[in-house]
């Protein structure tokens, strides 16, 4: 059996009634649970189902005595997916409208990640999760990519998890609601996944034997998240310079993010559960500081620089990136403003995440 995420209080497996089937049953009931809350999150429209879902279903048979767990593989195989999914985000556009007005961008980014270290900081000094755990945990970055981040620095990866995608819904339905009551605006439903597209085999092969490889190096290297990170690098400087082009396949997402969230939920026990439970006050409270603070940035660009408000909301708005581009696609608003500082954060977060978490691990200690 694969490790658990380091960080973990407790490694022992659940017994339970699904402890005494095969080997293939248990993985069955996995699959067609991991389907079934996809479908049912989609149908609620909620950000991350492709993940949330599997991660989900893989909780609920873990604490039922699965007693299954994700080979080291696959897994980095994942890994650099979700690295090419990342690179994928970074267009021209995007680059052209950050390096217009980069110091605000900066300065805006800046001032998020300061304030979720400090809130992270804050629980971890009183006791409510260990220290690298909750910087990361309340890190305003995507979702899926903290989780890996906070693995790599010795987090416990199953509360970032849980921490990561309460923030995620929490953050997606208030923009939802503001855009909709303040702004008079819809944010539509997310658009209709093609689950068989024509894919380019050719592109496919090279991206994929591109981030593989990179991925592959990383885990030999030991980098930290570096099956994550060096895909990224080497796909997006591939793909701006037009040697290779990321056209992922969604069911090929589809794997790739069921494996990232088999990984996590069956390395959940009631154990970590019931302390989740007990932090979820202080958790909700962080969460919803994050957005207050982020509307307040919003107002600041709005005042000084004449950006229009439902512009600045979105764009300050504390993830996830997915989530408010659909709103944001289908609003009257600045969509390349929106996008380039939501990509900004990302990239500062992935960038400065690991020294902080440290810093305020070490601050933490004394």
């Amino acid at each position: 059996m694969q490790p658990s995420p380091s960080g973990s209080p407790d490694h022992t497996p659940d017994p339970g009634f699904l402890t005494g089937l095969p080997a293939p049953a248990r993985w069955l009931v996995l699959v067609c649970a991991s389907i079934g809350f996809s479908l049912v999150l989609q149908l609620l429209h909620l950000p991350g189902s492709l993940l949330l879902g599997p991660m989900v279903a893989a909780i609920v048979v873990a604490t039922n005595g699965a007693r299954l767990s994700v080979h080291r593989i696959p897994y980095i195989a994942a890994h650099s997916l979700l690295g090419c999914v990342i690179a994928r985000s970074l267009d021209a556009e995007i680059i052209k409208t950050f390096a217009a007005d980069w110091p605000i961008f900066l300065a805006i980014v800046l001032a998020v990640i300061g304030a979720s270290s400090v809130m992270g900081y804050l629980m971890a000094k009183g006791g409510t999760l260990p220290g690298t755990t909750a910087i990361w945990g309340t890190s305003a970055g995507a979702a899926s990519a903290m989780m890996l981040m906070a693995e790599a620095h010795g987090g416990d990866v199953r509360l970032v998890a849980f921490m990561q995608y309460l923030r995620v819904v929490c953050v997606a339905s208030a923009a939802s609601l503001v855009a909709a009551l303040a702004f008079h605006a819809s944010g539509g439903p997310a658009p209709q996944i093609v689950w068989l597209p024509a894919v380019d085999a050719i592109e496919l092969a090279k991206t994929l034997a591109v981030s593989f490889a990179a991925s592959a190096l990383g885990a030999r290297l030991k980098i930290p998240a570096g099956t994550m990170l060096l895909p990224l690098i080497a796909t997006a400087t591939l793909h701006s310079a037009g040697m290779i082009t990321i056209d992922l396949p969604p069911w090929l997402l589809a794997i790739g993010y069921a494996t990232l969230g088999w990984k996590i939920g069956l390395s959940f026990t009631r154990r970590i559960l019931r302390h989740a439970a007990h932090a979820l006050p202080q958790i909700l409270a962080s969460i919803v500081v994050l957005i207050v603070f982020c509307a307040g940035l919003a107002a600041l660009l709005t005042y000084q620089f004449g950006i229009d408000p439902l512009t600045a909301y979105l764009a300050t708005s504390p993830g996830g990136l997915d989530s408010v581009a659909i709103i944001a696609a289908s609003t009257p608003v600045d969509l390349s403003f929106v996008m380039a500082l939501q990509t900004a954060r990302l990239f500062l977060v992935l960038l400065l995440g690991g020294p902080i978490s440290k810093f305020v691990a070490r601050r933490i200690e004394r």
